[in-house]
Formats: C-alpha cells, sequence, structure tokens
C-alpha cells in the first residue's frame, strides 16, 4: 500500500497541535483571529484539491515548460480568490524586522502556510528578530535540489506618506495610482466563489512586491502542479529570511549553524522586480551594499538667523558642499580609488548586456527626466558600476515648520552600491579618507565641547555595515537550463542580465558553495522600498507560470 500523501497526514495533525498551544498577544486581535480562521479555510481549501493528485502525481510524466505553464494558469483561474485571499492576510501582519512580536507572527503564519503543502518546516532562531523557516519538500523522482531564496520583513513605513493611510490594510485598486486607479473591493466573498481579477489590477501594502507576493506566487504553483498530477522535476528548499531590509547581520551565522539543511544543486533568489520593459526577467548577480551616516556640527544649539547669520557656522551648507564635492555633474564619483577594485566583466556578460532591451528613453520620459547622470551611458551599462547615492537628509526643519535659526547640525544618510572585486570596508575607508581630505575632523562619537573648540570642521561618521556583490556564470550548465525553462515558459521574452542594479546578501551562498540564479517576478514601477508599494496583478499570475515551469521542468 502506498504511503499517505505528506500533505494529508500533515495538515490536521500540526494545524490541531498550533491551534492547542498558540496564544496571540492583544496587540494582534484586530487580524489574528480572523486571519487565523480565514487561513484554516484556506488549508482545508488546498487540502481538498491536493488529495488526488499527492498520491499518484509522481508517476505522471514530465511537461513541457508551456504544458506547465497553461496547467498553472487553468488552476489560477480557478483559485484566484483562494490566492489573492492569501496573500491579502499574509499582507496585513506587519513585517519591520525591527518588531520583534510582529514579525515572529509573520515568522509562525508562515509554518502553516507552507505545512499546509506537506512541507518540512523549521524556524532557525535569531535572539530578538525573526527566525529564517527553513522548509524542504522531496520528490522521489528528482536527482537535483533548488533552493528558493526570498525575505518575509519589509522596509520601515510612514503612514503619512501613503495614499491610503494603511500599510498593512492591503488595499486593491483598478490600476496604478499615477493612472488614476481607483479604489475597488476586492472580489468573491465566498470561500468556493471564482473571482475574475483583471490583470491590471493591484494590490497596495507594505511588501506587496518586495517580497511577500513572490513567496506566494511559489506555493500557489505548488499547489497547481498537484492539483494537475504534475510531478516536480526537482527536491524544493525554501530559505525565508525576517530581516533583509536591515541588511541580514545574521543571515550568515545562522546557515553557518545549519549548514546540514542547505545541500542543493541552485539556490534561486525571487527578490527585485522584472525588467523595466516588463518583460520577465532572469539575473546572474547583484551589486553589494554599505551603509553610512555622516553628521556636520555648528554651534551647540540652533541660533537666531538674524542675530547670528553670517557668523554662525551653518552645517547644512557645510554638508551640501561635502556630498557636492563626492560628485561631478555627470555622476562620476570622484572619491580617490572609487572605481580601482572593479572587476571587468566576462565576454558572455558582455555579450548579455548588448543584447538587453533598449529603453533608456522611455524611463526618462515616465520618470521626467530631461537629462539622465552617467555621460551617455547606459542605464543597464551604469549598474554594472559602483554607485553612491544620498538616500536622505535632514537639517533643522522646512514647510510649515521652518523656523529662522541657523541649525546646530545637518545629517546625511548614504547608500553605496558595490560590484564583483570590492570589498566594503575599503569602500567606506575611502569615503572617509575624502571626507578628512576635505578638511573635516571625522569622528564616530558626538563631538565634546573640546573638539567643537579645536576643530572648526567636525563630521561624525558612522558606518552601518554592508556586504560584497556576488555573481554567478553565466555559461555553467545550470545557468543555461535555467534560462532555457524561463524562456520557454515566457515564449522567449525574457531578458537575459549579468546582474541586477540592486543588493542581495547573496554572497553568502556563494561562500556556501552554491551557484545562485535571480527569478523575479513583479513589476519593476512597484514602489519598492517607499510609500505606496504595490503588486500589478498580470505579474503576479506570470510569476506563478514561470515558477510552476521551473519546478515541473529543471533539469540539467
Amino acid at each position: 500500500m502506498p504511503p499517505r500523501p505528506l500533505a494529508l497526514r500533515l495538515i490536521p495533525e500540526r494545524l490541531a497541535r498550533r491551534s492547542k498551544t498558540s496564544k496571540r498577544s492583544p496587540a494582534g486581535r484586530n487580524h489574528g483571529n480572523r486571519e487565523g480562521n480565514s487561513l484554516k479555510k484556506i488549508v482545508g481549501a488546498v487540502a481538498v484539491l491536493l488529495s488526488p493528485c499527492l498520491a499518484c502525481g509522481q508517476k505522471a510524466g514530465s511537461p513541457t515548460p508551456a504544458q506547465a505553464v497553461q496547467a498553472v494558469r487553468e488552476y489560477r483561474m480557478e483559485n484566484e480568490n483562494r490566492i489573492v485571499r492569501e496573500l491579502s492576510e499574509f499582507l496585513a501582519i506587519p513585517n519591520i524586522a525591527s518588531d520583534t512580536s510582529n514579525i515572529q507572527k509573520n515568522a509562525a503564519h508562515l509554518v502553516e502556510m507552507l505545512e499546509a503543502r506537506g512541507i518540512e518546516t523549521h524556524l532557525l532562531p535569531i535572539t530578538g528578530r525573526g527566525p529564517v523557516v527553513f522548509g524542504k519538500l522531496i520528490s522521489p523522482e528528482a536527482k537535483r535540489t533548488v533552493i528558493f531564496y526570498a525575505h518575509y520583513d519589509g522596509q520601515p513605513v510612514d503612514p503619512a506618506a501613503w495614499t491610503d493611510g494603511a500599510p498593512f490594510e492591503p488595499v486593491l485598486r483598478s490600476a496604478a495610482i499615477e493612472a488614476g486607479g481607483k479604489r475597488i473591493p476586492f472580489t468573491g466573498n465566498g470561500a468556493g466563489a471564482r473571482a475574475a481579477y483583471n490583470d491590471d489590477w493591484r494590490i497596495y501594502a507594505r511588501s506587496a512586491s518586495d517580497d511577500k507576493s513572490p513567496i506566494v506566487a511559489l506555493l500557489a504553483a505548488l499547489d497547481a502542479l498537484r492539483a494537475k498530477a504534475i510531478p516536480l522535476a526537482v527536491n524544493l528548499k525554501v530559505i525565508l529570511e525576517g530581516e533583509e531590509e536591515a541588511g541580514s547581520p545574521n543571515l550568515q551565522r545562522t546557515l553557518e549553524l545549519h549548514k546540514n539543511l542547505l545541500g542543493a544543486d541552485l539556490l534561486i533568489t525571487a527578490d527585485g522586480p522584472v525588467h523595466q520593459s516588463g518583460r520577465p526577467l532572469v539575473f546572474f548577480g547583484n551589486r553589494g551594499d554599505i551603509g553610512l551616516d555622516i553628521t556636520v556640527y555648528g554651534p551647540v544649539r540652533a541660533l537666531h538667523s538674524g542675530h547670528y547669520g553670517n557668523w554662525a557656522p551653518n552645517p547644512a551648507m557645510a554638508l551640501s558642499r561635502l556630498l557636492a564635492a563626492m560628485k561631478d555633474e555627470d555622476g562620476r564619483v570622484l572619491i580617490a580609488g572609487f572605481y580601482d577594485d572593479v572587476t571587468p566583466l566576462g565576454e558572455a556578460e558582455k555579450k548579455a548586456l548588448a543584447a538587453m532591451p533598449e529603453n533608456d528613453p522611455d524611463l526618462e520620459r515616465e520618470l521626467g527626466i530631461a537629462k539622465p547622470e552617467g555621460a551617455g551611458k547606459k542605464l543597464v551599462e551604469l549598474i554594472m558600476e559602483p554607485s553612491l547615492n544620498v538616500r536622505g537628509l535632514r537639517s533643522a526643519y522646512v514647510g510649515s515648520q521652518a523656523q529662522n535659526v541657523v541649525p546646530d547640525r545637518a545629517e546625511a544618510s548614504l547608500d553605496v552600491r558595490l560590484v564583483r572585486g570590492e570589498d566594503p570596508q575599503k569602500k567606506f575607508d575611502q569615503i572617509a579618507e575624502f571626507i578628512r581630505r576635505q578638511g573635516f575632523y571625522a569622528i564616530d562619537h558626538e563631538p565634546t565641547m573640546e573638539e567643537r573648540r579645536a576643530h572648526a570642521r567636525i563630521a561624525k561618521v558612522i558606518y552601518e555595515g554592508g556586504y560584497r556583490a556576488s555573481r554567478t556564470a553565466m555559461d555553467l550548465p545550470v545557468s543555461q537550463a535555467l534560462v532555457k525553462v524561463v524562456e520557454d515558459a515566457t515564449e522567449g521574452s525574457t531578458v537575459i542580465a549579468p546582474a541586477l542594479g540592486g543588493s542581495v546578501p547573496m554572497y553568502i551562498f556563494e561562500d556556501l558553495g552554491l551557484p545562485w540564479i535571480g527569478v523575479p517576478i513583479v513589476n519593476y514601477d512597484n514602489h519598492q522600498h517607499s510609500s505606496d508599494e504595490n503588486l500589478r496583478l498580470g505579474h503576479f499570475w506570470r510569476g506563478m507560470e514561470i515558477y510552476g515551469a521551473i519546478l515541473a521542468d529543471l533539469n540539467w
């Protein structure tokens, strides 16, 4: 007699055990009971849908990527309401990495979502933060193992900056806000109701695109393959991180403590958007990142600008001059040695770069940019170089709160993107030395009165840490196999890029000997890291199809 299907064995036992032991804090009650009840309904629906195929699915023949895409599409069209409801309930849980209580609720919710699919799940703890959620699903016929990486934490939020004022209350709109999209109700209220969601509709919420929707897309693709009796071509593992937006300070240490779980042949990261042309994207590298804060000082307290202006040094002016000295008019960084350690692109990477779409003029029109930086280079060329960005400035007050004062200090927050060959600490040291060469007394603490009296220019420079860039060779057999599957699944429309401009801590997996490749699915205009973050549903649906094709057909 064949063994009982794994999902059907796990769902009742684990959910029953969880229902007896889990307790929600009062702060979580607003959405907790509703979320739990709805999730159980979803779990039940998934179990009913999957039960016939789990016992026999592994005996079916392997489909082509196009056949897997069609199977996932048919399943999705019958289950859109359930899929969107699962995503919306996940988005309703606040997920700032430093919000310990809520980030751990996210992890507990993920455990339920994974176990509902029969995925063996473990929490890899991190003190005071959300754990790394690890899952494993073995396919008897598979000879290769693929790890899927995503993160479930999100960027900090300012509710006042969001159009709807509530980043953790998902809102459905008929189009992008910039295109006049109006709020509309989520369709299909009944558990069994068939919904019809337009591809151009968008869900607005923190982490709608970065990174909760790819997690749900993967699980929905898994549901679809099982419902259609399509076997997995690979063993699947998942690593879901809860502090990526905080710089992943504990991920490497946590994974090194659990190396026994990480045996695999490939890691796929879901982080990032598709290409700016709207076409699907496969990328093979990402930039590293460091953060630093610079504070320049004036008088020990803000002074009346009429009484002290022209005499008291203005730190906002001093900081502005310092920042302006870091770049020329074309955006070229003027810090000594800034570009010296860049590893040149290989021939395969240069060829892929040359084949990428020419869409800079479209982006300039869309974003209202009359003249880009870069001295005539294309965007795809510039993201292969290191960059220096002022991500925030603050000094005294503006707008209705403006005061006629000489400020006591001015602060800037910078992020610096690194490419292959560059060391994070060395990059920070270059910037710190540049600041000293501009005549500043550079320190890492609040200046004492003695230091203020002795030095005309003082800059507190704080290194926030960071990590290096990482890249996988594009000519590896696994690289070519994955590209073929995704291209077949998207009818040849996929953009193949040597690297993404953003940063993800993939160097950790590179150090573990794992090749990694990026397959993002969300729309490029998703307001990632900003207010009004959103997910275009058409990209969400297509992402499910791509992940379904990978799970069903990847082989090398």
